[in-house]
């Protein structure tokens, strides 16, 4: 498909039929005739051109002026020359371009322009000289190229590819794949002479106008021959049927024949103008020096139906230069000051002299509709614009019956016009003469209601006018919109969010209450079982129970509804005050079992031809649908009508490009990848797609990758905008769809580097983090001083203590002691020696010794970590002189060094089990265990004694008993476990269990990282 379109875009510049330029000096001369010209093609009531929307530019939006030829790139820019500079043009935006892809212009005067069918861009100069880009590339051709002195008018692709200029002093040809031009002239017999233009014909005949006359050859030929007629023609066109028109570049055009006819007549100009060009739809496009000529097929005579673009009606300028037709079929006509664009309109307006005033429509039985206004005779339309008079009638009302019948109605009168085409006047009442008829429709028993302006609803039987048909209940005011059901009901629409139901002689009222949120009530459509309400403030349909409203997709409104229409396909139409509403048949249904759904819809108005916008109060309803499906719309002043079974369609998915990108005040031309200067943080991206029909209409979105989560929709916006963006690299997308919907996905991308200022940057953050660690280093340090004063402070008060309690332990007990051991150990040396009272006297001296050592050691404070057998040396030894032989000792386990606190505190704990053992158990075995495991310090104390009760809970020990109770607290200082277990004749059994960390020196580290691993193990067992 890409090809087929790339073929056409080259195409329209490889035959001048679909771009035709003329040199200045030519223009010029042409001015030179402009009087004779203007007064002797003038086409008197000649129409303004319908069926097309025309922009013109006198230097909006920095549009040149004096346009001389276009081109499209297979990118979609259009590119305009004049000897103002090179401008490229996507459709909302000129500008002008003083380099392409990079490079400069050889010169800013241009003139000729091609684009061949590889997507290369070749520009030629006023003053000679041609510029090829592609890929970035640019290569000039010059006289030393053997390219042709002068001006390059025009430039063409041959079917092989090679490229043909018509310079001001010859014709150059570049073949396929050469370096160089070669000039072509009299060796092949042509003239060297100035050359104006070459084209290839269907058949691949080559024509080329050159000063004095167009030459020709056929395909395989060297030579060239004279073309008939043998006079001086400049700009050429070849029509569909393969006829050749030469144009004399003041006011004639001939027909350009291989040979002259026979008798070689006088030349003799058929047509008008100074240039062509056919349409691919084969319409003739003809320049004169005042205004753009249309001519349809065939092009002589009345039958080619002419109609002209002027200044009178908005062409940009006089002197229309160049025609050119783009890939989606828009002509471009360039003229001396400025540009203008024809895009064919999905609407076509009834072609009429005079505009119509209040029109109102009624389709006919024939495939056509019946138009009456204010001012002009009813008359009857066809699609092709066709009319004729019925007769004279003020148009207010219309109405068609079952029967086939066509009811008209103004402000005195009715008309019936039966299906055979007589015609009855019934005239109003006189009381009620002058007052328009709103609207008309005919019950289920054949009578008519009509509702008269000022005066109400009124039910029409047998010549009689009764209002509201004599029914109680009937809401007053004026109805909008009458409509009978399949049942022989009727619905009235009125003022003030009403609907009334009149089923013969009961009248019900639907409101707000019942689901109705229309404003006042403009229109009603039967549509099977159920009704369709259009109102000032949107839509709403009756499904036999309840009124639902109906919202549209977007978050936007319907408002004005007067006209409805459901077609044979299942689609709905909705014709207000925004304009046109088409409603796919699929979301119809889906609205119909999900009645909250919002509905999608498509809508045409100004930019597809609608002129103006629905009537709101009379003629109504505004929109008809004749027998043939075409719809027809009503405004103030015209009437246009639509095929919906052939809606033209722009199939084409937009090219997607990215412009620039702004940040701050420097802009960046736009490339692939972009690094940005350190510190940007504020983007303006500004990009487009190059879709000329209706650019206004090219819905957009985009999404900068590393930011965005989702696309944001710009609607029609070409700029996307981002602050405060993060340091990174970003991936800037952007796709566009057509007016029809038609996406393009790829769209453009651009990479994107914003580099992270220095406070930033990981080193910064690193250094962050070791100023962060030096400052708690500091602080740690500043506090680990401050405490150790403290603490210094604490010991020194502590230590006073000590030496307080030393001093009163050495002045009292210890000496009290020391007299004590005196005095035994006189009463020992008074026994005989060798007996068993002397021997357990000196056993009880040497362990009061021991215990006076320890004592002096504490009081001076000498002690320190013992060695590991220290601990259990000592306390068998104790054990041994309380127990004798009843106590046995043991140590399991590979002895480990202490500290010296838990030393002291476990010899204290230890020493009190085997003395209360030996005081109170009465037992004939003490055991003493000391294990020394991996994860804890073990002590077990036990005998086989009396044993003990449990103390009542709460009771406190006895007075001056407290050995149970240091003990415990002892073990809770340390951190440790102190379990007695005991019971009457059974034995005491007491367990110290320390863990290791508190237990032995370095093992703290240790056990903390022992216990996470224990608590990842668990968690992992869990999970």
């Amino acid at each position: 498909m890409k090809n087929n379109l790339e073929e056409k875009n080259a195409a329209s510049s490889e035959r001048p039929g679909m771009a035709v330029s003329m040199t200045a000096a030519v223009l010029r001369r042409s001015l030179a005739w402009a009087t004779l010209v203007l007064s002797c093609a003038a086409h008197a009531g000649t129409p303004p051109l319908s069926s097309y929307a025309h922009t013109a530019w006198n230097g909006q939006r920095g549009a040149p002026a004096d346009v001389l030829q276009f081109t499209q790139t297979l990118d979609g820019w259009l590119w305009i020359s004049s000897p103002n500079g090179l401008f490229r043009f996507d459709g909302v935006d000129f500008e002008r371009m003083d380099s392409v892809q990079g490079h400069r212009l050889h010169s800013t005067s241009t003139l000729g322009l091609l684009t061949t069918r590889d997507g290369r861009l070749w520009v030629g100069g006023r003053f000679g000289g041609i510029s090829m880009f592609a890929d970035g590339r640019m290569h000039l051709y010059s006289e030393a190229d053997g390219l042709p002195r002068g001006a390059v008018m025009t430039m063409t692709e041959g079917p092989d590819g090679s490229v043909w200029a018509a310079t001001s002093s010859g014709l150059g040809h570049l073949a396929p794949g050469a370096a160089r031009f070669r000039r072509v002239g009299r060796q092949e017999g042509l003239p060297e002479k100035p050359a104006r233009q070459i084209l290839y014909g269907r058949d691949g005949r080559q024509w080329v106008s050159v000063e004095g006359g167009i030459y020709f050859r056929d395909p395989g030929q060297a030579g060239y021959r004279r073309a008939w007629p043998h006079i001086d023609l400049m700009a050429m066109a070849e029509a569909p049927d393969g006829t050749l028109w030469g144009s004399d570049g003041v006011d004639k055009h001939y027909r350009v024949l291989p040979a002259a006819p026979r008798g070689n007549p006088q030349p003799r100009a058929e047509l008008g103008g100074n240039g062509a060009l056919f349409d691919r739809d084969g319409t003739m496009w003809i320049l004169k020096v005042n205004a753009l000529e249309r001519r349809q097929a065939p092009y002589v005579g009345k039958s080619a139906s002419a109609q002209q673009l002027t200044r009178a009606n908005g062409m940009s300028g006089p002197l229309p230069q160049s025609a050119f037709e783009d890939r989606e079929g828009n002509l471009w006509i360039g003229t001396s000051a400025g540009l203008d664009r024809l895009r064919r309109t999905r609407l076509r307006p009834v072609p009429v002299a005079t505009a119509f005033d209040r029109p109102g429509v009624i389709a006919d039985e024939r495939g056509g509709v019946i138009i009456g206004d204010r001012r002009q005779p009813l008359r009857r339309y066809d699609a092709q614009g066709a009319h004729e008079t019925l007769g004279r009638l003020t148009l207010t009302a219309a109405y068609r019956a079952a029967d086939g019948a066509l009811w008209l109605a103004s402000f005195n009168e009715r008309w019936r016009r039966a299906a055979s085409g007589g015609l009855t006047r019934l005239p109003h009442p006189a009381h009620l003469a002058g007052h328009d008829m709103q609207a008309m429709t005919i019950d289920g028993k054949g009578r008519m209601w009509g509702s008269l302006s000022r005066q109400g609803l009124f039910r029409i039987e047998d010549g009689a006018w009764r209002k509201d048909g004599g029914l109680p209940g009937m809401p007053d005011g004026l109805a909008l919109a009458l409509a009978t059901d399949p049942a022989g009901r009727v619905w009235a629409g009125f003022l003030r969010n009403r609907i009334a139901l009149i089923d013969d002689t009961r009248v019900r009222v639907f409101g707000e209450a019942d689901g109705l949120r229309l404003g006042d009530v403009q229109s009603l459509l039967v549509d099977g079982p159920r009704i369709w309400a259009g109102g000032r403030d949107g839509l709403a349909w009756y499904d036999g129970r309840r009124w639902h409203g109906a919202s549209a997709a977007g978050g936007q409104r319907w408002r004005g509804i007067s006209g409805m229409v459901r077609t044979a396909t299942g689609e709905l139409w909705l014709y207000g005050s925004d304009g046109i509403s088409r409603i796919g048949a699929a979301d119809v249904e889906r609205l119909l079992r999900e009645p909250a759904w919002p509905l999608p819809f498509e809508r045409f108005d100004g930019l597809d031809g609608l002129v103006g916008s629905a009537e709101q109060l009379r003629p109504l309803p505004s929109m008809t649908q004749s027998t043939d499906g075409r719809l027809w719309f009503a405004t103030a002043s015209e009437v246009a009508s639509i095929d919906p079974a052939t809606v033209s369609r722009n199939r084409l998915a937009p090219p997607v490009q990215v412009l620039s990108l702004r940040s701050g005040d420097v802009a960046y031309p736009a490339q692939e990848r972009l690094r940005l200067p350190t510190g940007a943080r504020d983007l303006r991206i500004a990009y487009t797609a190059l879709s000329l029909a209706i650019p206004e209409r090219v819905h957009f979105r985009y999404k900068l990758d590393g930011f965005d989560q989702r696309w944001q929709d710009a609607g029609t916006r070409r700029e996307a905008v981002y602050t405060n963006l993060r340091p990174g690299a970003y991936r800037f997308r952007v796709a566009a769809a057509n007016e029809d919907g038609v996406w393009n996905d790829t769209g453009a991308t651009l990479e994107l580097v914003l580099p992270p200022r220095f406070v930033e940057t990981g080193w910064f953050i690193a250094l962050m983090v070791l100023l962060g660690a030096a400052l708690l280093g500091a602080l740690y340090w500043l506090r680990v001083r401050r405490l150790t004063e403290r603490m210094r402070d604490r010991m020194q008060e502590r230590l006073a203590e000590r030496e307080r309690i030393a001093r009163g332990l050495h002045d009292t007990l210890l000496q009290s002691v020391q007299g004590l051991i005196m005095l035994f150990g006189q009463q020992a040396r008074s026994l005989p020696i060798g007996t068993e009272e002397r021997g357990k006297i000196e056993q009880t001296l040497e362990l009061a010794d021991e215990l006076m050592t320890e004592g002096r050691d504490c009081i001076s404070d000498l002690r320190s970590a013992g060695e590991p057998e220290e601990l259990g040396q000592a306390l068998a030894q104790y054990g041994r002189v309380l127990l004798q032989q009843r106590f046995t000792a043991s140590i399991q386990g590979k002895p480990r060094t202490l500290s010296s606190r838990v030393r002291d505190e476990v010899q204290a704990i230890a020493r009190e089990a085997l003395f209360n053992a030996s005081r109170h158990a009465r037992a004939t075995r003490v055991e003493l265990v000391i294990d020394y495991r991996p994860d804890a310090l073990a002590v077990l104390v036990r005998d086989n004694g009396c044993g003990m009760a449990a103390p009542a809970t709460g009771t406190a020990p006895p007075r001056k008993h407290y050995g149970i109770v240091g003990m415990c607290e002892r073990a809770r200082a340390l951190g440790a476990a102190c379990t007695l277990h005991s019971a009457p004749g059974q034995g005491t059994c007491m367990q110290l269990d320390i863990p290791a960390e508190q237990a032995y020196p370095g093992r703290r580290t240790a056990a903390l990282f022992q216990k996470l691993r224990q608590r990842r193990r668990a968690h992992a067992e869990a999970a």
